[in-house]
C-alpha cells in the first residue's frame, strides 16, 4: 500500500505512486466569453463618454445645437410682424418734383392688335384720368402686329425725363422707345398682351408712390 493511501482504504481505492494527484477546476469558457464582451462594451462606453466631454467644452452639444438651428429657422423676425409692400414704380427714375402732371402729358394711342376698337376704349379712359389725348388708331407698319407685350412708349429724348414715368404708371410691363421726333407728344401702341390699362387704384397708388416716395419697410414691428 501507498503512503499516499488513507488508513483503512484500499482495493479499487487505492493510491498508487508517491506524488499526489494535481487536483484542476474544470475550465469555464462561458465565463471567459462574458468577461471579453464586458471588456469590449466597457471601452465603447469609455469611448462614447469622451466624445460627449468633447462636444460639451467645443459647444457642439445636442441641446445647443438644437437651438441654434431653431434660432436659424425662426430667424428676427416677430410672429405678427406684417411688411406692407410699395407699389411698383416704373422703370425711368425721376425725381418726383420734375414729374408732369397728366395734363401736361400727350398720348397718342396706337392699336397694334388685330382687336378692334382697342385704342379708342383705351384713349377714352386716358382721358378721363386727365391725360391729353391726341391720335387714336391702327399702329403704323413697323409695329402693326409685331408688338408681342403688353405695349411700348415710343417718344422723344426729353420723355424720359417725366412723360414715360407717369404714363407708364397707367399700364404695367411697358417697354420704353425714343425717336427723333420734335414734339413732346408720346405714342402709346398697344400690343398682343394687352389686356386692359392698370385700375384707377393702382395706377394712383403708384403714381402717388413717385410724388410722395416713402421709405422702404424696415421689416421692423
Amino acid at each position: 500500500m501507498s503512503m499516499l493511501t488513507p488508513p483503512g482504504m484500499g482495493g479499487k481505492y487505492r493510491i498508487t505512486g508517491d506524488r499526489y494527484p494535481r487536483m484542476r477546476r474544470p475550465r469555464r469558457r462561458g465565463r471567459l466569453i462574458t468577461l471579453i464582451v464586458a471588456a469590449a462594451a466597457a471601452l465603447s462606453l469609455a469611448g462614447w463618454g469622451t466624445l460627449q466631454l468633447i462636444d460639451v467644452f467645443t459647444g457642439n452639444g445636442p441641446k445647443k445645437s438644437a437651438k441654434v438651428a431653431t434660432a436659424a429657422g425662426a430667424g428676427d423676425q416677430k410672429p405678427d410682424c406684417k411688411v406692407t409692400k410699395a407699389p411698383k414704380a416704373p422703370v425711368t427714375a425721376v425725381p418726383a418734383k420734375n414729374l408732369p402732371k397728366p395734363a401736361k402729358v400727350m398720348v397718342n394711342v396706337y392699336n397694334a392688335t388685330a382687336r378692334g376698337g382697342l385704342a379708342k376704349t383705351t384713349a377714352d379712359e386716358l382721358k378721363k384720368r386727365g391725360f391729353d389725348v391726341g391720335k387714336v388708331g391702327n399702329a403704323p407698319a413697323a409695329y402693326n402686329n409685331k408688338v408681342t407685350g403688353t405695349g411700348i412708349l415710343l417718344g422723344p429724348p426729353q420723355a424720359t425725363r417725366g412723360g414715360f414715368t407717369v404714363l407708364g404708371t397707367q399700364l404695367a410691363g411697358t417697354e420704353q422707345k425714343v425717336d427723333a421726333r420734335k414734339t413732346g407728344d408720346i405714342d402709346l401702341i398697344l400690343g398682343n398682351d394687352f389686356k386692359a390699362l392698370s385700375t384707377q387704384k393702382d395706377a394712383a397708388e403708384a403714381l402717388d408712390a413717385l410724388v410722395h416716395p416713402s421709405k422702404a419697410p424696415s421689416g421692423k414691428c
